[in-house]
Formats: structure tokens, sequence, C-alpha cells
């Protein structure tokens, strides 16, 4: 029997549109982004962090600065509860991305081995 890889996939997406993580993590982004001053809020940390990732992925250096912008965004969204709650549930929808790909790269990492191992 032959498997379509792509018609799995495309299971797993609807699969994973259908999950709880998700229908939450849609709502309170959809809250988030209802509401100006939370968005405006969101968008900025969204900004700073992104600004960073780009910097450290180009191995530029990140002022002392920067560093301190970053942990006032952290400490100013985090005090935000709805965009705490969008920040954990988007924990938790990477958490499970992450166990999904453990799943599908088990084969690979049977056949070849762990490196960490």
């Amino acid at each position: 029997m032959t498997v379509n890889l792509h018609d799995s996939a495309y299971d797993l997406e609807q699969a994973l549109r259908q999950s709880e993580e998700y229908s939450r993590l849609k709502n309170l982004y959809d809250e988030v982004n209802g509401d100006p001053s939370a968005k405006k809020m969101f968008d900025n940390f969204r900004d700073i962090q992104l600004n960073l990732q780009q910097k450290q992925m180009n191995g530029e250096d990140i002022t002392q600065e920067e560093v301190e912008q970053a942990q006032k965004s952290v400490a100013l969204v985090q005090q935000h509860e709805k965009i705490s709650q969008l920040m954990e549930a988007e924990q938790r929808m990477s958490m499970l991305i992450a166990d999904l790909n453990k799943i599908i790269m088990k084969p690979l990492e049977e056949l070849y081995g762990n490196p960490e191992s």
C-alpha cells in the first residue's frame, strides 16, 4: 500500500486547525487584535523580537540598549492579561508542533541514528 504523504500532511493540518490548542490560540489572537491598545503593544513587542532575531541570524551584535528595550517590552506585555494568555497559548502550540516534528522525524533518526547518543 502506497501512502501519499501530502494527503497525510493535509490531514494533519486539518487536525491541527480543529485542535483545542489552535482554537484557543486563534481566539486569543483575535481578542488581542480586536483591542487597538493591546494590538499596538503586541505589534511593538513582535517588532522588537523580530529585529533581535534578524540581528542574531545576521551575526550582528545586540546592544545592551536593545536588550533592555526587549526586557521592558516583555515585562509590559506580560502585564496585559490577554497578551500574556496569547503568549502562553503560542508556547503550548510551539511545544505541540515540536512534538509532532519529533514524531515525523523518527524514521530518519532510526535510519541514520541519533547523533546525540
